[in-house]
């Protein structure tokens, strides 16, 4: 079995953006306690996530952004961002934490202390751009993880895998272009937000999948495009934008995966880290509504990472 950390902070469950918000803190306890019921997290060294310094968080954001939001951080109450973004007194530091587990996942997989990372953290990260919050993300938790592979670490190439129903802008936008770091992706189109039909740079890999999609045509999204690029790249660390709204019970969009899809996605991933990276990933959650699906696909992405499920 690989040795696969299990990082979090006890901030990420303070995160609260109001009664009924789909993205609440029972995402956290719902995936915690099925992993611990299947024993999985007896197999996973825990490790309590640092806030992120403002050096990482400026390699994937503006220091207007990063202002923006220590600005907007309400003393009680709930202070609005976007139309379904908001931040109570807790959501600073969350999302602080979100990022520095993702940077310290990063650090712990490229100094060799574990072979892979999993990082149960909310707020969510994949839609806050270079300078915007949105779609329930403040800081992009996976794009600032493979910047600090590139830049504190000094690696060459970087993979950014997003499988969440819906399209990773924030990444799209802070990493197109950047000749170390190759993202691919699927995701519901059209659905939230609207975006990633054409690619920004030609590192990215967008595959746009239609509304009542199931693991099917996922498997071959992966097989014929993801795969491809991927061993053309080889990267040297892979970094996964773990989400799991793309599952038929979960109600945020129109996909029709399973359990078992996440597990198959991760274990192509393991194949591909495997082979050029030595093993090494490092994966941070993003969405995932449906509180029992979530927890499932979890554990199914955790089972495959560990080395304890076979797909």
């Amino acid at each position: 079995m690989s040795v696969t950390a299990y990082i979090t902070h006890p901030s990420c469950q303070r995160h609260d953006m109001g009664e009924g918000h789909p993205e609440c803190p029972e995402r956290l306890a719902a995936i915690q306690d099925y992993l611990l019921a299947r024993g999985y997290l007896d197999l996973m060294p825990p490790y309590t996530a640092p806030a992120a310094t403002d050096e990482q968080i400026l390699r994937a954001h503006t220091a207007h952004h990063l202002a923006n939001i220590r600005d907007l951080a309400p003393a009680q109450g709930h202070a609005r961002v976007d139309p379904d973004t908001s931040m109570n007194p807790h959501s600073l530091d969350a999302a602080l934490h979100a990022a520095g587990a993702a940077v310290l996942a990063t650090d712990i997989v490229l100094k060799g202390e574990v072979g892979r990372a999993f990082c149960a953290v909310r707020p969510p990260g994949h839609h806050a751009e270079r300078d915007a919050a949105m779609g329930f993300c403040f800081f992009n938790n996976a794009a600032i993880a493979v910047r600090h592979a590139l830049r504190a670490h000094g690696l060459k190439r970087v993979a950014l895998i997003d499988f969440d129903v819906h399209h990773g802008n924030g990444s799209e936008d802070i990493l197109a272009n950047d000749d170390g770091v190759l993202m691919v992706s699927t995701f519901q189109h059209p659905l939230y937000p609207y975006l990633g039909e054409v690619p920004l740079g030609a590192n990215m890999v967008n595959v746009p999948l239609p509304p009542r999609t199931t693991g099917d045509v996922l498997k071959g999204a992966v097989t014929s495009r993801w795969l491809p690029a991927l061993e053309a790249f080889q990267p040297e660390l892979i970094v996964i934008s773990a989400g799991f709204d793309a599952h038929r019970d979960d109600e945020m969009a129109n996909l029709g995966w399973v359990d078992a899809d996440y597990a198959w996605v991760t274990a192509r991933l393991v194949e591909v880290a495997d082979k050029y990276a030595q093993g090494r990933i490092v994966s941070t959650l993003e969405g995932g509504y449906a509180l029992n699906a979530l927890a499932r696909s979890v554990g199914a992405h955790v089972g495959v990472l560990i080395g304890a499920l076979d797909a």
